[in-house]
């Protein structure tokens, strides 16, 4: 029986009463517990990284804090893996254990995109504020943690509750063109959060017991894994339709809030579980390889019921993804024969008949990242995508369609404009639809793929 079979055994014991196999078995439970727990520990590198490490490359201010970044991200920005370049961020990493938070968003002109992605501990996307959803109007918006209870105060458009005490605000705004950036940056300074009794003007509850967080790396996070999982499950109370799953971790040790391991298992026992992290750490990554849509692998608690390979998968290979709906990610990791891209071996194109661009009602872009780090390739013009605000400046063919060049050497002045740099490695590629138009969705429009040319 192998891992996959295991797994998925072990999901339907957890979603339907009458099948215990996944509490017999403490080799197919631990691999349950790791693939449940990995996009938390994940979640928490970035955390920890943004609001709780003062001083560190990539701090952005303490809890329930707003910070915005008036610029595009580039290979400098490490925090979050394959990150978007398109639009620049603001973020909030959220604690909402004592009072919920109220996130104001300006009103801003109807043709520029902005959005608010509300994100739990466990990676899921609770909500969303902005075009999509509420449109470009602005407005207050309260987000309550799992633990608050009370009634909204006027002047309060709408309330988001999330189901963990620790949870991320990743806020997106259109950058048309680099001389748009003032713009742009006029727009972040419209964002603004405060705690509840602050909005209110209500007198604010005593503050939430202090927390010794546990620092946490890239190389932490394997080697101390299940003490960093057992520490966050203290912030994440079971959803509704897990108890029976989360009871039976206790048999591992992994009792929310928690050391671990615990007296309780055996030196055998603790063995097992630290030696299979690596080689499942090594699957979700097998797993993310073969990925070629995002269309399953975010959303909704409802939306990822059961389904922690995804979860585990899209943790690892793009955290903070947007669910479909808000923005379709086609992930390149293969050619069109199927083969890995290399930017040392070949070089690539990428064609666009003229009336097959990506149907939006936003924008599109795709971006080049290299294949080891996850991150956006450094290249001598500063080029890290191409996206549809460039159209008029690409080089479009006899037909009228377009062939973007993905390669590690220029292709010539004449083509450069539509180059998009590639490391002379193992690269992958994104192509990011934001705001989908419904036959991007229900499969009506197809992706190119990438054609090797060299």
């Amino acid at each position: 029986m192998n891992r996959r079979t295991l797994l998925q055994m072990s999901v339907a014991a957890a979603v339907l009463p009458g099948l215990p196999m996944y509490a017999q078995d403490q080799g197919a439970l631990t691999h349950e517990a790791f693939l449940y727990t990995y996009p938390m520990v994940k979640n928490y590198l970035t955390l920890y990284q943004y609001a709780l490490e003062p001083g560190g490359k990539q701090y952005k201010g303490p809890l329930n804090t707003l910070s915005s970044i008036a610029r595009v991200y580039t290979p400098q920005d490490t925090a979050i893996i394959t990150p978007n370049s398109d639009t620049p961020y603001s973020f909030m990493v959220m604690d909402l254990r004592a009072e919920p938070l109220v996130l104001s968003l300006p009103a801003i002109e109807a043709d520029r995109y902005y959005s608010a992605q509300i994100v739990d501990l466990y990676t899921h996307n609770v909500d969303y504020l902005g075009t999509r959803v509420d449109g470009n109007g602005g407005g207050d918006f309260m987000i309550a943690g799992p633990g608050w209870q009370g009634e909204a105060p006027a002047g309060i458009k709408r309330v988001v509750r999330i189901p963990t005490d620790l949870g991320l605000v990743v806020i997106r705004t259109q950058l048309f063109a680099p001389d748009d950036i003032g713009k742009v940056e006029a727009v972040q300074a419209g964002y603004k959060a405060q705690a509840l009794s602050a909005f209110a003007g209500t007198p604010a509850p005593a503050p939430a017991p202090a927390i010794d967080w546990p620092v946490i790396d890239d190389d932490r996070m394997l080697t101390d894994f299940w003490p960093l999982a057992t520490f966050l499950l203290q912030f994440a109370p079971p959803l509704e339709w897990e108890g029976p799953l989360r009871d039976s971790f206790a048999t591992l040790g992994l009792q929310a809030g928690t050391a671990w391991p615990p007296a309780s298992l055996n030196a055998d026992q603790v063995a097992r579980m630290r030696d299979l992290v690596r080689p499942t750490e090594q699957e979700i990554r097998a797993e993310v390889a073969h990925l070629t849509d995002s269309a399953k692998l975010f959303g909704t608690p409802e939306f990822m019921k059961g389904r922690y390979m995804d979860r585990a998968a899209a943790a690892q290979g793009g955290i903070y993804g947007n669910t479909a709906q808000e923005a379709l990610y086609v992930i390149y990791n293969l050619d069109a024969a199927g083969k890995p891209l290399d930017g040392k071996a070949h070089r690539y194109a990428l064609r666009f008949a003229a009336d097959a661009l990506p149907p939006v009602a936003a924008f599109w872009s795709i971006t080049m990242y290299d294949m080891a780090r996850q991150l956006l390739v450094d290249n001598p013009i500063d080029r890290y995508l191409i996206n549809s605000p460039m159209l008029p400046g690409l080089k479009r063919d006899e037909t009228g369609g377009i062939v973007l060049h993905l390669q590690a050497e220029s292709p010539g002045a004449e083509q450069e404009a539509s180059w998009l740099p590639a490391p002379a490695e193992g690269f992958y590629a994104v192509m990011r639809l934001y705001l989908p138009k419904p036959e991007a969705l229900d499969g009506q429009w197809k992706a190119p793929t990438i054609e090797v040319v060299g």
